[in-house]
């Protein structure tokens, strides 16, 4: 309901507003004095969304732990199909860095679709018997390989979490994000994915 979705936002406003205000300026002395819920509602929106990012590096959330108050106004059935889609839930994250499953490859993400978006031809390319169901999320990356750099468009399905040391070196990370230093990158200030 949007009382319980307003709810969870009010018990969390001031880490809200600190992770929305690191992604455009990090030195915190630039910020504003007072970080409190006016501030919140005069900055940020609100909205529903089927799609969630697990932001938390620690655990990974399941779609067991989204509580269904703060979707829908009445109950979810998950066996049930809304508009065609089903309530999704984001494995991976902006910024984070994956590779392929089955192929060579690895990237960092740069942006989400909650389900497939991109062209029927595209998709038709595919091979049909490892063609990847459409109603899941679909990750673009900044990728890379031994010999180019590229732009992939892969299921989730598709990917793994790449926990090796070798830096990326795709030349628009660079005009995108800036490393943290963990081995994990944040969106530059002022880049709208």
């Amino acid at each position: 309901t949007p009382e319980a979705l307003e709810t969870f936002v009010r018990e969390r406003h001031v880490e809200i507003l600190e992770t929305e205000l690191r992604a455009w300026e990090e030195d915190e002395r630039q910020w504003p004095e007072k970080l409190d819920w006016s501030l919140f509602q005069e900055f940020l929106r609100v909205e529903h969304s089927y799609l969630a990012i697990d932001l938390d590096d620690e655990t990974a959330l399941e779609i067991s732990d989204v509580d269904d108050a703060l979707l829908l106004d009445k109950p979810l059935d998950r066996d049930q199909r809304y508009n065609d889609i089903t309530p999704l839930l984001a494995k991976f994250q902006i910024g984070q860095v994956v590779r392929h499953r089955h192929f060579p490859f690895r990237g960092i993400i740069f942006d989400v679709d909650p389900v497939f978006a991109n062209t029927d031809e595209w998709y038709e390319s595919i091979p049909e018997e490892v063609r990847p169901s459409k109603d899941q999320p679909f990750y673009h990356l900044f990728a890379e390989n031994e010999r180019t750099h590229y732009v992939a468009y892969v299921s989730e399905q598709n990917l793994v979490i790449d926990d090796s040391d070798t830096p990326l070196s795709h030349p628009d990370i660079q005009e995108w994000f800036n490393e943290t230093g963990r081995g994990r990158y944040e969106l530059k200030k002022g880049v709208a994915n």
